[in-house]
């Protein structure tokens, strides 16, 4: 849990553990969500895949950092084995439709923005000439240039990047075109390699900042990392696209925001003297 914050009360931790008490609280205030169930019996899963069809998502009721999350899953043999996955990390499993878009994380205190980043699985952008292992090679000496690690990590060429590149045609032979961007993984994660984009502030229309407020104030807390996925873009308005909601963090990983790949590092001392000036006497209970 190192670089997560310790801002928020037992009670709000309590009420934040797992992705029903996020769900139920969304429902309960109008805000976007995505649809889908809790459950224990795979069965369950599958008939809700019956009923809504696909693109899906699974993942543990209760996790962090996307343990065990899969995404997207497209026909019942991964919604299988998504499943049989996802519960080593915990019994009760999550299943809801998933949205193509840009995926966020907003982290927010009670009052104001404190700092909004895009996260990206893993890729690269071809420039016709390298292969797709230089490719990796010249990304991970961006990174230890910029000195990224250990919170963004180099890409690694893993069996599992090999596959997934597979399933698109590809090798880390292959050559591919000036600015075709090659994504390495399916899931937006550090460890695999994902990075983290600033989102200037500027950018975000008010009534998204309010929405990302009301959040915080809806579950009592002090800070939340927020994550959730815009279809169009979090510059443009929740009321005219589609967007969901996923999840709600009561103790935020807010280390990745400092070490942005992408767009200009902010700076947060004002933002973590706010938080340090409160004090909790739970603050390390669990």
């Amino acid at each position: 849990m190192a670089g997560c914050s310790n801002y928020n009360s037992l009670d709000v931790r309590r009420g934040c553990r797992s992705k029903e008490q996020a769900r139920a609280k969304f429902e309960e205030h109008n805000v976007p969500y995505a649809k889908g169930l809790i459950f224990f019996s795979p069965w369950t899963a599958l008939r809700f895949a019956e009923e809504h069809g696909y693109p899906l998502v699974v993942k543990p009721n209760v996790s962090g950092f996307s343990r065990g999350s899969y995404f997207p899953i497209n026909n019942k043999a991964e919604l299988w084995r998504a499943i049989l996955l996802a519960k080593l990390w915990w019994p009760r499993t999550v299943v809801e439709q998933y949205l193509l878009g840009s995926n966020y994380r907003v982290l927010t205190t009670d009052t104001r923005l404190a700092s909004v980043i895009q996260r990206y699985p893993p890729f690269v952008d071809g420039d016709g000439t390298q292969t797709i292992a230089q490719l990796i090679d010249t990304e991970n000496a961006v990174r230890q240039q910029m000195q990224l690690h250990p919170t963004i990590y180099p890409i690694k060429k893993s069996p599992e990047i090999e596959k997934f590149l597979e399933q698109q045609g590809l090798s880390f032979d292959s050559v591919v075109g000036a600015g075709e961007r090659i994504h390495l993984f399916h899931r937006v994660a550090l460890a695999p390699g994902g990075v983290v984009e600033i989102v200037d502030q500027a950018s975000i229309p008010e009534v998204n900042r309010k929405l990302f407020i009301d959040v915080v104030n809806m579950f009592g807390a002090r800070v939340l990392g927020i994550d959730v996925i815009f279809e169009k873009g979090i510059e443009v308005p929740y009321t005219e696209q589609r967007c969901i909601f996923l999840e709600v963090n009561s103790r935020p990983y807010m280390t990745m925001h400092e070490f942005p790949r992408y767009g200009e590092k902010e700076d947060l001392s004002a933002f973590y003297a706010e938080m340090e000036s409160y004090e909790l006497i739970d603050a390390d209970t669990y």
